[in-house]
């Protein structure tokens, strides 16, 4: 027996079909995700209460990422930044278990002697074409040819043990143990960490007469089990809420799996009944169990049999879920127990978890921009008050924004960094590289904001006083930059892009402003109104001030692009 299992040709074929098979299946999705581009952030934005709405878009995002995992994981992402409630989310996650049976539907076709000229082709598109647009079709066509190809090398790595009684005989265990048959297809799962690629080994070997289509479903159901537990490791150290989405997922595949075991006979007539080839085939699998001469579930209809199990198990599922979705929310509170801690140093948007998914992550790191901008700009706020009233009760607000401006500056640059890394597109590069400046201005924005604070208690430290003149100038110049900041905000919000030339003229008014104030100032000193030492720290003032606006303007030209 061992020496069957332990059989080199099969080793090999296994490892490096399933290879093949998860690399094309990864080649594939970025493709998918390329030739999507912004529609799935559009996508996402449609996310309304409306529990119909989000299971549709669970399965259009998972659809093209090709992974119900991977959609659960950004899910958790999005709840755990405050992006999506947790009915919102089940919702999602109901939709992206039949998402993510679109490709068991594909592998089910019998087009494996397409595979080589699918990877030609692909490959001809990817290297040749000058259109963007057919370049990343080709990386889709190139990684359905690998994936198929990976799926025919498994197939074929069990034909040296087909005729193995032994095998036979252990494979039959699970036909008639269903509860250990979905135990091997959750842990199959967690290994492989992806549902589309356990579902192939199963049609691999069902395809190869070694799986009954009975312990193929057994199988089946415990890859859906499989697959949630992903999802649920990935929420370890997230927020209350993100938990209970992962585990909401789990729940209701964990209860959709134990009363299709209690109904097991009925499903399998189901899937039968529905599935055009032989109607006679759940008998026939029936048979082979007796059929020593002929290998098991050998029949040329079981690839579309296992993967119409998968597709019906989850739509019967949904439709089951879907109008419990509040009851399901309240079930996953009641067993996930906990009170939210608010953490002051915290992302909001960015998680490294969904990196995968370009387009997406995108999106994340331009709301935590967005997040910055705005503290960046309660700064600005905060100091010119500190400024006017001198309360040092604002300081150490003032120091935890700036040490939260900081640890923003760095956590996105690292998160741009590791997205640049990915297979993107070329807008998606130009995007990361504006994004990049962005967060480096706003930083020196905050940095500027500190120095103003600090001059402003060493002007109190040391008892220096500014005439009314000099006190009303800092208030208008701090005026006209907060401004300046808002205005450019507000673009970030918009995505506008035709800002520049009222950037230019704010940023130009703040330098004349810094100017003439500056010349008020030696006029002042001439006449002796004004002191040495209050005009050193004025003229600081006013230089960070003028700081503020270059800054404030270069993250403009980052919102068009420009930089």
């Amino acid at each position: 027996m061992l020496g069957i299992l332990f059989n080199q040709n099969l080793i090999f074929g296994l490892v490096g079909g399933l290879g093949l098979f998860l690399f094309g299946m990864k080649i594939m999705s970025e493709g998918l995700q390329k030739v999507a581009g912004d529609r799935m952030r559009k996508i996402l934005a449609a996310l309304t209460n409306n529990r119909l709405i989000g299971t549709l878009v669970g399965l259009a995002v998972t659809a093209i990422i090709q992974s119900s995992s991977a959609t659960t994981v950004m899910v958790v992402g999005f709840v755990n930044a405050g992006l999506m409630s947790l009915v919102q989310s089940i919702g999602v996650v109901l939709g992206a278990n039949i998402g993510t049976t679109v490709t068991a539907q594909i592998i089910a076709f019998k087009i494996t002697k397409f595979a080589l000229p699918a990877i030609g082709i692909g490959t001809a598109l990817k290297l040749f074409s000058r259109n963007r647009k057919w370049m990343y079709v080709g990386e889709v066509i190139l990684g359905f040819g690998i994936l198929f190809f990976g799926m025919q090398i498994m197939k074929d790595s069990f034909g040296p043990v087909k005729g193995s009684e032994e095998l036979r005989n252990l494979l039959l265990v699970i036909g008639d143990n269903h509860l250990l048959g979905v135990l091997i297809g959750a842990i199959m799962t967690v290994i492989v960490q992806s549902s589309t690629a356990s579902i192939g080994i199963t049609l691999a070997l069902a395809s190869s007469g070694l799986l009954t289509f009975e312990a193929s479903v057994a199988i089946i159901l415990g890859e859906n089990i499989g697959t949630t537990i992903t999802a649920n490791l990935a929420a370890i150290g997230t927020n209350l809420a993100a938990r209970r989405t992962a585990f909401a997922h789990f729940l209701f595949n964990f209860i959709g799996v134990g009363y299709m075991l209690l109904l097991f006979p009925f499903f399998m007539n189901f899937v039968s009944s529905i599935t055009p080839g032989e109607a006679d085939f759940v008998v026939q699998t029936q048979q082979q169990a007796a059929s020593l001469g002929s290998a098991l579930g050998d029949k040329p209809f079981i690839a579309r049999h296992i993967a119409n199990t998968h597709t019906l198990f989850n739509i019967v599922n949904t439709i089951i879920f879907l109008p419990l979705v509040g009851v399901l929310a309240k079930l996953t509170t009641l067993l996930i127990r906990g009170r939210e801690e608010e953490m002051e140093f915290h992302l909001k948007y960015i998680d490294n978890r969904v990196l995968n998914t370009p387009p997406i992550a995108l999106g994340q790191a331009k709301s935590e921009t967005r997040r910055m901008a705005q503290i960046a700009l309660e700064m600005l706020d905060e100091t010119a008050l500190f400024l006017q009233d001198q309360d040092e009760k604002r300081i150490p607000g003032l120091e935890k924004k700036e040490d939260i401006v900081d640890m923003l500056q760095k956590e996105i640059t690292d998160f741009l960094v590791a997205l640049s890394q990915k297979s993107i597109t070329q807008e998606t590069s130009r995007s990361i590289a504006s994004m990049m400046h962005m967060v480096n201005d706003l930083e020196r924005v905050g940095d500027h904001c500190e120095n103003l604070w600090r001059l402003g208690s060493r002007k109190k430290d040391q008892k220096v006083a500014f005439s009314d003149v000099g006190m009303a100038e800092i208030a208008e110049i701090a005026e006209t930059c907060r401004k300046f900041l808002s205005f450019v905000l507000a673009a970030m919000e918009r995505g506008d892009l035709t800002i520049l030339e009222k950037a230019h003229h704010m940023e130009e008014t703040i330098d004349e402003l810094e100017e003439n104030l500056r010349n008020n100032h030696i006029t002042r000193l001439n006449t002796g109104e004004c002191a040495v030492l209050p005009g050193l720290i004025y003229i600081d003032m006013l230089h960070n001030f003028e700081k503020i606006g270059d800054h404030t303007y270069n993250v403009a030209e980052a919102v068009i692009g420009r930089k």
